[in-house]
């Protein structure tokens, strides 16, 4: 089965309804797609650890899920969540280990995507979501309009409002 909105969505509705089948199915294909998600954002060492524990939050909000939504977008800010715990986890690690250390490539990534996330927040849901599909993990529009469930249109838009919003804020502060 390919790794897509309504098929994902189907084997979650049947593993809602005890499917254990169709639950295997789910985690084989979420594992996949968390990867290519992960594989984007940490460095390779961390993907597995990040995959299982997103799956093991899926598991426990399994009935959380709303079958009136698409799954990815429920799926991805699962994954988001336990992505910045472990960035973080990190940074606290590394602000108990010495703090005269030069702030090495990997912290600066993290900080500045920890600033990314922040300005988002100020965003509509649908403007961040819209950007960071396409403009952050470079999805195309038409990808990111099955995934957000918004019309072609509807994602450009939210595109150039969200960028626009984030340049004020940015030129705000």
């Amino acid at each position: 089965m390919s790794i897509d909105e309504p098929s994902l969505a189907h084997l979650m509705a049947a593993s809602q309804r005890g499917d254990r089948d169709a639950y295997r199915v789910l985690l084989a294909d979420s594992r996949k797609w968390l990867e290519r998600y992960f594989a984007r954002r940490i460095a390779p060492g961390h993907i597995d650890d990040l995959v299982q524990e997103t799956l093991v939050s899926m598991h426990r909000k399994l009935a959380t899920w709303d079958r009136n939504r698409p799954f990815l977008p429920w799926l991805a800010a699962i994954a988001r969540y336990r992505w910045i715990d472990m960035l973080r986890r990190q940074r606290d690690e590394a602000e108990l280990g010495d703090n005269d250390a030069a702030v090495g490539a990997e912290d600066e990534a993290i900080h500045a995507r920890l600033s990314l996330d922040r300005m988002l927040g100020f965003l509509p849901a649908g403007q961040a979501q819209a950007i960071t599909l396409v403009k952050i993990e470079g999805a195309s529009i038409a990808e990111a309009s099955r995934i957000c469930g918004q019309s072609e249109s509807l994602v450009k838009v939210n595109i150039h409002r969200g960028l626009k919003k984030l340049a004020q804020l940015i030129e705000s502060e």
